[in-house]
């Protein structure tokens, strides 16, 4: 079978963490990477993602890893890379910035089979795909994509856990999230009051994206949902903090652990619980989309439950590769029938 060519936008934290698993996965091959940054300090951020020193090397314009070769360019936005002399069949792009339909469909113009966003979108796309919840509703004619986000993709699916067994009335959903890049570290004037402060010293309330999107790729929970966000001055590891009313009395909670060990038996590739006293650095390299802390499912009132959950981006990166595969499987069943 020939390997899936990806070319790439953007190489911050998740875009590393997608090269890596890319890197290590024999069905991929990334040809072309396009990021903003100085080509040697990139190349050094790579190499100590790998962890091991040496392990990325820049040749040519090229980074240069055993077993790959990936085409080193500077572009500021979609449309200045030309993905059809890289014959590829799926861009990533993982920068962050272009999250409307106007703005990722240069990508296709520019030869792009697909375009993959790492990010939840701000207008109506193609397609927002969350394993374990609506990969059923993927279509071979989708050419904008989103995987959504780790917090998004944590959340639905826990509730989708839930709703699969017990009608909900209402869940509230915080998310307590570990900073990120777009954060400035001291204190700066920027657009939004809360998020000009210092993300390394404080907790910050924010929005989420999330409620939005699960509202409408569940449309059990429209209107029956809350949700915020807390960026927290952790690194790595985020934590869920669902509150679920339901419309009948609660069961045991011994029973609602049974129902997510027996959810992670059912998806071993996408959920994991565990009875540890985890934190939140001990997520960090958890590859699964949720990780549910079996101690952090409580009772809440007759009719409430609270559950406490886990996630880290390196979930979330192996969730893109995975709807990658999935609709490369689309592309093959051409190939075959074409044959």
């Amino acid at each position: 079978m020939d390997r899936i060519r990806i070319g790439m936008m953007g190489l911050g934290q998740v875009g590393r963490q997608i090269y890596r698993l890319a890197l290590a996965d024999d069905r991929f091959d990334v040809v072309a990477v396009s990021d903003i940054g100085q080509p040697e300090i990139l190349r050094h951020l790579l190499d100590k993602d790998m962890g091991r020193s040496g392990e990325v090397r820049l040749e040519d314009n090229c980074l240069v890893s055993p077993g790959s070769r990936s085409r080193l360019m500077a572009a500021e936005k979609p449309g200045e890379i030309p993905w059809d002399v890289f014959a590829v069949d799926f861009v990533i792009d993982a920068t962050g910035r272009f999250r409307s339909r106007n703005d990722l469909t240069p990508h296709l113009d520019s030869g792009a089979a697909r375009v993959v966003t790492s990010m939840l979108p701000v207008d109506e796309i193609d397609r927002v795909v969350l394993f374990g919840v609506n990969e059923d509703r993927m279509r071979r004619e989708d050419r904008i994509v989103s995987a959504g986000s780790a917090s998004t993709a944590a959340t639905a699916m826990t509730l989708k856990v839930l709703s699969d067994r017990f009608a909900i009335e209402h869940a509230s959903m915080t998310s307590v999230h570990a900073y990120t890049s777009d954060q400035s570290l001291q204190d700066y004037a920027g657009a939004d009051y809360r998020r000009s402060r210092s993300g390394a010293r404080n907790i910050i309330p924010n929005d989420t994206p999330a409620l939005r999107w699960i509202q409408q790729l569940m449309p059990q929970l429209q209107g029956r949902m809350t949700a915020c966000a807390l960026n927290v001055p952790v690194q790595t590891g985020s934590m869920l903090d669902i509150t679920v009313s339901l419309r009948e009395a609660a069961p045991d909670i011994e029973g609602v652990r049974k129902l997510f060990k027996e959810a992670a038996l059912a998806r071993p590739d996408l959920i994991e619980t565990t009875n540890d006293p985890i934190v939140s650095s001990d997520v960090r390299g958890c590859e699964k989309s949720l990780l549910v802390d079996l101690k952090g499912c409580m009772p809440a009132g007759s009719r409430m439950l609270k559950i406490l959950a886990w996630h880290e981006s390196l979930g979330h990166a192996r969730r893109i590769l995975d709807v990658i595969g999935a609709y490369s499987e689309f592309d093959g069943k051409l190939k075959r029938e074409a044959a």
